[in-house]
């Protein structure tokens, strides 16, 4: 689940601010840490296959891009990636043991350890020469059963994952005067209640029962249709099979000339006894006994032919009952949960776990009607397509109760009343210096919807909190049996684009691609809006905004006849009453008109501010500021407008070319998004060429400046080259991308802060807009709000992507906001808790500054003091790509600025000195999807869509990569194997009980031999002791060869040492002998000698 951890750049030298004091203190890189990644929610992506240990409680499932996902009680989650990134075809728990074998369709087995908090593989095995096609590990054995496509059968030791010279060759299985191969091996299983006995069944029909001790065929049954599964009766006299024509087989393991029973469970039976009509194959039969009633059969599939358009379906057969429960999706795999783990005992079946292409069910057996169990992990992100997600930190404590307060009373009736049954696992523990009294919160937003997701400080978890679905305010006639795909779809007007949120006041903006701006107020209370009084209009919970900056006309009616002119449908408020739930409900809706017959521009910027009572959103005309408390326009004024006659940062084309005046047959037409954040800007240009309606126009290509394009072929990030602009046109083309409410100074020459708004362009350039805001009370109700252009405040190169405010000592300054108060509730109760946050005022002194403002672009980023507008930092953030997300976060007591950039590194900057503190090249970047929703948020964290049904979210903050073991949750929990079943006295003594085998004896090198080397590769894996000394070769790794050397030069050295004290003594005690014998020999003659 983690992966590496990537160290931030060191310090960068410290920069001098001229003219505004001493530079803040700033936070150092060494709180800077980035780990890849963190943890992952949501449905696991493209599945592909499961399974379940029934002592433990964990669930696991693989996937087609090689990525496990494994599951316990609500809260623990995991997740594990395959280098290769091959499909998972086959999962298998070693029962009570914390370890999982997964087989690949690259033709390897991994081994993997859950008995840590971060699982990792010990051993693999790559066959060379075979392919994989089924696996079998029994119950409390350590001898895995490998089948191939080619009819053989191999035997792994899962301990040392080497292979037994003991192979079941396919032309010993099947009969000799068989001409034919009988296929790929699709099953393999081993007799309940006899270990030496193996049922293998074979893709054409041959089931065999092998003896492992005499190595040859007891029984061969053969069945005319292609088998698919075999399921065991408990006694092992019995098993199940099903075929491909939808049948189903039972044989009794004596009697191999013809099945006991032939059925058809959904097949019509003709009355003059001939054979069923063929049906849908069966792709999966269980075969579940109980000590107290009749057995349960499961399987999936066998649907007769006449069903066209049926969903899948998945079959329970009681006793002579037969329910038919039709699932959402395709099924992928099905598991039948039972009592003991046992096979040779009475299974006592009581829940089926069905895992379909985009969701999880599991089914309680238990009950009359087969109710499903709530499901209590995050798996609805993807309940349709993911157009936007933001990531809020640090929000009030009285926030999620809230939320959770109105969002369980839109779940849904009639579950199980029982416990969720996959329960193993525990909760990771964090250190006391991660825990935070805050609460960590993330707004989902899909099409025509939005969900609201929690993240408890506590554990790496994700909670869905709250549903709102915005296409309730319209009017849609949509089928019941439409079901959204998790694709995007280009066909939906309701889609939401962007949103601006306010924590404290809980008032939501959403803004769609038709258009149109949502905006919602929090209530406890259940109310019914019957309609809005707009001004002098009545309409009905909606005021219709003129569109920008061009005078508006009645709308058009366009042609509802292509399918594809959807999104240029101008969407229809609800004229009938509207009931509204607890929760957030609508205060008011804009709408921008058609003007001349051409749909008006999507909107690309968009905030709130609940202080001051004003929405601000803009396109690629203008912007537009809308008063929500009085439903009145305030200011609708183009972009060019903005900038005041002498400002010399504005662009004005500088050819003699006259632009084109926009009439009903040829409008002109500009960019409608400047961020990559919109998904649709390809889709906009297909929907609006002329081939589609008359209504619709040319859409002119986006800016080559800024603007990236996905290209379809290679799935990667180009830039538009289209030579039919020229560079004057797309200079004039300048979009709104984002908006800032601020306590500022408006001019150079003010000396108090007051209400503003910061408007960023796509070419670069912010604008400061003073607010005139009249007194609180009636008089804000009544009087007018003041709305003027201050001109340009700085120019950058790139489009605008976030600003912020910090004050003289680099403290962030966040927009002022009204705490929330029940708009139904009573007006002693409003006037308790209604009031506006305290601004602050500070006042500037001549000649010095008291605030930053800080602004980041596609490219760069700047800080200017205020209100002398005199820039004093500047940092180029990157020249070869260019800045997706940006945002100014707050982190270990400091502020900074985070940024993913398109090649992949996400970066950040010191505040206000914009010093580098990291820079990692994290993420390629290869799908739009990452870059539409990915953003950053406080306390280090970050996240975006990994694929259409997961949110991957990372952490570059170092306090939390220290102590992430101790917040993951741990999956292997000691609990005790229940007893083996009771053999019974009689059956002890006459043999009638299970017969066991000593596998060893059959399987080990001894009795088997060895194994081929060319057969299969046996690949340490980075968990097993020689991965670890594999990965020695660091720099921990020189150290200890260092420490092991000199450890042997001292050894050398001391030798040495020994062998010349010893040749000392030698030479002395030669010295003391030859002494001796000159005394002794000094006196004598010679012929004494």
């Amino acid at each position: 689940m983690c992966g590496t951890s990537l160290k931030a750049r060191p310090p960068a030298p410290a920069l001098a601010a001229s003219g505004t004091g001493q530079v803040p203190r700033v936070t150092g890189p060494r709180y800077y840490l980035l780990r890849n990644p963190t943890v992952r929610h949501g449905f696991p992506y493209q599945p592909s296959s499961m399974a379940f240990d029934p002592v433990q409680k964990i669930l696991a499932i693989g996937t087609q891009t090689g990525a496990l996902r494994l599951f316990g009680r609500a809260g623990v989650e995991c997740y594990c990636q395959h280098e290769s990134g091959a499909a998972v075809i086959q999962l298998q728990f070693l029962i009570n043991e914390g370890a999982l074998v997964s087989a690949l369709a690259d033709d390897s087995i991994h081994l993997w350890n859950l008995r840590q908090k971060i699982p990792a593989i010990l051993h693999s095995l790559k066959f060379n020469r075979e392919r994989i096609t089924y696996c079998h590990l029994p119950f409390q054995s350590k001898w895995l059963y490998i089948g191939t496509e080619r009819g053989n059968i191999h035997i792994v030791n899962v301990e040392s994952f080497t292979l037994s010279g003991y192979v079941i060759m396919w032309n010993k299985a099947i009969e000799l005067s068989t001409k034919t191969h009988p296929g790929p091996v699709v099953h393999i299983s081993d007799n309940p209640m006899d270990e030496g006995k193996l049922l293998i069944g074979f893709e054409c029909g041959v089931v065999v029962l092998w003896d492992l001790k005499s190595k040859k065929a007891d029984y061969r049954y053969n069945y005319d249709e292609a088998i698919h599964s075999v399921a065991w009766h408990h006694e092992g006299k019995q098993f199940v099979c099903s075929h491909s024509d939808g049948t189903l087989t039972t044989w009794n393991v004596r009697a191999p000339a013809k099945p006991g029973q032939i059925i058809t469970p959904h097949g019509k039976q003709p009355k003059d006894g001939k054979k069923p009509e063929p049906c849908k194959p069966i792709l999966k039969v269980e075969y579940k006994t109980t000590r107290a009633g009749d057995p349960f059969m499961v399987l999936s599939g066998g649907l007769s032919y006449d069903t066209v358009g049926r969903r899948a379906c998945l079959t329970v057969m009681h006793g002579k009952s037969t329910a038919v429960l039709e699932m959402d999706y395709a099924i992928v795999d099905f598991l039948t949960l039972c009592e003991t783990p046992y096979p040779n005992d009475f299974q006592e079946p009581y829940a089926v776990v069905v895992l379909l292409e985009k969701d999880l069910v599991v089914i309680d057996l238990g009950q009359i009607g087969y109710p499903i169990f709530e499901n209590p992990y995050p798996l609805t992100i993807h309940e349709s397509p993911v157009t936007c997600c933001e990531y809020f930190a640090d929000c009030p404590d009285d926030l999620i109760p809230a939320l959770y307060s109105v969002g369980s009373r839109q779940k849904r009736q009639g579950y199980s009343k029982k416990e969720w049954p996959i329960s193993g696992g525990n909760w990771g523990q964090v250190m006391k210096c991660l825990i935070h009294a805050q609460l960590s919160i993330t707004w989902t937003v899909f099409s025509a919807m939005i969900l609201t997701f929690s993240f408890p400080p506590l554990k790496v978890m994700l909670q869905v909190l709250y549903k709102l679905k915005t296409a309730k305010v319209f009017e849609r006639a949509r089928g019941k049996e439409e079901k959204p795909s998790t694709d995007i779809v280009e066909e939906d007007p309701f889609a939401i684009q962007t949103l601006s949120w306010c924590p404290e006041s809980r008032m939501l903006c959403v803004a769609g691609v038709s258009a149109h701006v949502i905006v919602y107020r929090f209530s406890k209370q259940e109310i019914t809006t019957e309609d809005v009084q707009v001004g002098k209009h009545q309409s009905p919970l909606s005021d219709v905004i003129r569109n920008i900056p061009q005078e508006t006309e009645p709308p058009t009616q366009p042609s509802t006849g292509v399918k594809h002119n959807m999104l240029c449908v101008s969407c229809r408020v609800r004229s009938s009453p509207l009931k509204q739930s607890p929760g957030y409900q609508v205060e008011l809706v804009i709408q921008l008109v058609w003007v001349s017959g051409e749909p008006p521009q999507q909107i690309t910027s968009l905030a709130i501010n609940s202080s001051y009572g004003l929405v601000v959103f803009g396109n690629s005309n203008g912007l537009a500021v809308v008063d929500y408390l009085q439903k009145t326009l305030l200011l609708n004024m183009g972009t060019s407008e903005l900038y005041s006659p002498s400002d010399h940062h504005q662009r004005q084309p500088r050819s003699p070319r006259k632009a084109r005046q926009p009439s009903g047959d040829k409008p002109n037409v500009t960019s409608c998004m400047s961020r990559l954040s919109n998904m649709y800007s390809e889709s906009v240009k297909k929907l609006r060429s002329p081939h589609f309606s008359k209504s619709c126009c040319v859409s002119l290509p986006l800016p080559v400046s800024f603007i990236p394009l996905l290209n379809a072929k290679d799935n990667s990030f180009t830039r538009s080259r289209s030579s039919s602009v020229t560079s004057i046109e797309r200079e004039s083309r300048e979009a709104i991308s984002s908006f800032h409410f601020c306590e500022s100074f408006p001019r150079k020459t003010d000396s108090l802060v007051s209400p503003c708004l910061l408007v960023g362009t796509t070419q670069g350039s912010v604008m400061m807009v003073a607010v005139g805001l009249p007194p609180a009370g009636d008089q804000r109700l009544q009087q007018p709000v003041g709305i003027s252009s201050c001109g340009t405040l700085v120019r950058l190169k790139g489009g605008i992507l976030t600003m912020a405010l910090l004050d003289s000592t680099g403290a962030l300054l966040p927009p002022s906001y009204e705490s929330w108060y029940d708009p139904n509730a009573s007006d002693e109760e409003k006037e308790k808790s209604r009031r506006r946050r305290p601004a602050s005022l500070p006042s500037s002194q001549e000649g010095q500054d008291s605030q930053f403002a800080v602004v980041c672009s596609e490219k760069q980023a700047k800080v200017v003091a205020l209100p002398s507008q005199t820039r004093i930092y500047k940092h180029n953030i990157t020249e070869t790509s260019f800045v997706l997300r940006a945002d100014v976060v707050q982190m270990a007591g400091a502020n900074c600025i985070a940024c993913f950039c398109a090649n992949g590194h996400i970066m950040t900057l010191s505040l206000p000195s914009l010093r580098p503190l990291l820079d990692v090249n994290y993420l390629p970047l290869t799908d739009m999807r990452i870059a539409r929703t990915f953003c950053f948020s406080n306390l280090g964290q970050a996240l975006y869509l990994t694929s259409p049904t997961e949110i991957q979210r990372i952490t570059y903050s170092q306090e939390t990569c220290d102590n992430l073991q101790e917040m993951l949750s741990e999956l292997f929990t000691p609990v005790e194997t229940p007893e083996a079943p009771n053999r019974g006295f009689f059956k002890g003594l006459f043999g009638g009980g299970a017969q066991s085998l000593d596998r060893e004896d059959l399987f080990g090198e001894t009795a088997a031999g060895k194994a081929s080397r060319s057969l299969a590769q046996h690949i340490p894996g980075p968990g097993s002791m020689e991965g670890m000394k594999g990965a020695a070769s660091g720099v921990v790794g020189d150290l200890a060869r260092a420490r092991i050397a000199l450890d042997e030069r001292g050894q050398k050295l001391g030798e040495l040492e020994e062998r010349t004290a010893a040749m000392m003594a030698s030479a002395e005690s030669f010295s003391k002998h030859a002494h001796d014998m000159m005394l002794k020999y000094k006196d004598k003659k010679w012929y004494q000698l």
